[in-house]
Parts: structure tokens; sequence; C-alpha cells
């Protein structure tokens, strides 16, 4: 009888206590719910401060006590980081600015809301056995690109800079790894590389055949304008704390590596020279008049090869692309606190 009593008055208290979690005794436990938000975001190897990001788990501490969750999802390349975005899959996606143009002209909604680097992270890269030396010798050859990518419209100006065309050459649109794998294999003749892949093909002995800074486009962080209407403060929130990483990366150029190693599969040398050679992520998180001048340049060509069927789309783009206020109020301080 006792054991009976004992189980019955078990099962009355779990049933309390459910009840009280549920908010379903007297209403308790309403009031002091919240209202549940996620917030999708993108990590990349190419934008090593969203690596850090992650890892420290810094926006999910300073949006907690808002009752937003952060949900965080990977882009293999900018042209997955713009899907991701114009299907809302994400709310903020990393890309290169090249590619935050060509999404913008062809109506995906999205705002640039920050800079996370300029990089030199694409190059034309051959294979270790290449009788190919110089960017001049691509006539005839295949060379894998990822389309609506930065290394895409890098291998466009390299052709033009080394008196070639696009009919000049084959084009195979491959997704980053798989153009050097492709390149391992004999199936193309050349890769329009992209960090950190790239430094691991060099390191694999391939070789990089003409770099040239200047048609690298800066890191474009963007947000959907849903997003941005509906959840400012979330948005300042996630630019507050790429600042704290761009801080925090300056300080901690080592671990800052070791992060890109361990996300990407990467030697630990191989992800120090992505980092301090190629990754230049002390620059100002404004997107202004230097990155539209960079796309005003690449805009004609967008049209030129028909990936936007207008110059006045280009043009309607470039006016409404960038949202510096954000980077602008940026505050470090905001998040990371120890």
């Amino acid at each position: 009888m006792f054991r009976l009593h004992r189980f019955a008055a078990t099962v009355a208290a779990l049933a309390a206590s459910s009840l009280f979690l549920t908010g379903c005794v007297a209403g308790e436990g309403a009031a002091h719910e919240k209202a549940e938000t996620t917030l999708n975001i993108d990590f990349a190897t190419y934008n090593p401060l969203s690596l850090i990001i992650k890892e420290k788990g810094w926006l999910e501490d300073a949006l907690d006590d808002d009752g937003v969750s952060v949900n965080w999802l990977q882009s293999a390349g900018s042209n997955k980081a713009n899907q991701a975005l114009r299907t809302e899959s994400v709310d903020i996606g990393s890309t290169a600015g090249s590619a935050a143009l060509l999404a913008r002209a062809n109506g995906s909604p999205i705002k640039t809301i920050a800079l996370y680097s300029q990089p030199e992270w694409s190059a034309l890269v051959v294979a270790p056995d290449s009788d190919v030396t110089d960017a001049s010798q691509l006539k005839g050859k295949k060379i894998a690109a990822t389309k609506g990518t930065d290394p895409y419209f890098f291998l466009l100006q390299s052709l033009e800079a080394n008196g070639l065309t696009p009919d000049d050459v084959t084009i195979e649109n491959l997704q980053h790894a798989d153009g050097w794998g492709a390149l391992q294999n004999g199936s193309v003749d050349a890769w329009a590389g992209l960090d950190p892949i790239m430094a691991g093909a060099e390191q694999a002995g391939a070789s990089l055949i003409y770099r040239n800074l200047d048609f690298n486009t800066y890191g474009f962080l963007n947000a959907t304008e849903s997003f941005l209407s509906e959840q400012p403060e979330v948005a300042q929130t996630v630019v507050d704390a790429y600042e704290h990483a761009r801080a925090w990366a300056a300080d901690n150029p080592d671990e800052t590596a070791q992060i890109l190693a361990d996300v990407a599969g990467l030697e630990l040398d191989v992800a120090t020279k992505v980092i301090t050679e190629r990754s230049n992520l002390d620059v100002s998180a404004v997107p202004g008049q230097k990155q539209l001048d960079v796309l005003t340049a690449i805009g004609p060509m967008l049209v030129e090869i028909g990936d936007v069927s207008s110059q006045d789309l280009v043009d309607d783009a470039l006016e409404s692309l960038l949202d510096p206020s954000f980077a602008e109020k940026a505050d470090p301080s905001a998040v990371g606190a120890e």
C-alpha cells in the first residue's frame, strides 16, 4: 500500500510539474515565456571571421536573452550563399562583392551590411605537371570555375588581360572543390581557384600562373531585406560580432589559423599562409565608394557575358546594394565579453 501511495504521489507531482513547465497551471510560466526566433547565418572557409564567431559562440551568448537561437549553415561558395539568401534559407550570408552585385542585379533582395575582408583569394592554377606557365597559353584549354563567384569573374578579367576572351577557352562550371579535383584528374587544364582550397593545392605542387589582387573583390556580408526590416537589432548584433572577431583575429593570428585548419581540413602551415598572406582582415567594415568602384568595373562584363540582361539592372544594383548603417554603428564590445 505504501508503495502504491508513493507511486500515485509521484505521478501527481510529475503531472503538476509538467503543467507548470507548459504554463498551464493558472497561467503560471506564461509571463516568463519569450518569443523564440532563429537567426539563420552562414559560415564559410573563405570567410575566416565567420569561423571564429561560430567557434567562440559569441552570437549564441549575445542573443540568448532575447530568445534568438542561432542556426549555422555552411556555404561552399558565393553562388551557394546567394542561393540560400534568395530562398531565405539564410538571413545573412557571405559572398564576394562581384557575386553580391550579380545577385542584386538579377532581383535578389539583399543588402551588403558589412565587409569581412579584402582577400587575394583567387588565381589561375595549373597542375604540377602542366606545361602551361602563363595565362596567355590557355587558348583552347578547359578551365574549371564556379559561375557566379569571384574566381569566375577573376577568370574573365584574367583572360581579357592576357588577350583572350571566354570564347577562346572552355569554361567548366564546377564547384570550387570539384574544380581542384578535376585539375588533379586531368579533366581540365586549369582552375580558377579559391582559398583555402587553392593554398592546399599549392602545397600539393600546383602552380599559380596568374595573380592579380585588383581582380579580387572584397568579402561582402549580405542580409535579406526582409530580415533587416523585421530584425534590425539582430542584424546589428551580427555586425558587432564580426567587428569583435576582426579585433580578436588581429590579436590571435595563430589561433585564427588553427580554427581555419580545423574547419577546412588543412595543414596548419597552409592555413597560416591563407590567414597571414592572402586574407586581409584589417579593413574597414563599412561598405562604400571603394567597393562600388571595383564593382563598377565588373558590371559591364556581367552584361556582356549574359549573366545580367541589361546595364540598367547593374546600375540599379550598384545604387541599392550597400547599406553601411550597421557597420557604421558597429560596437565590438557589445559581444564576446568574457
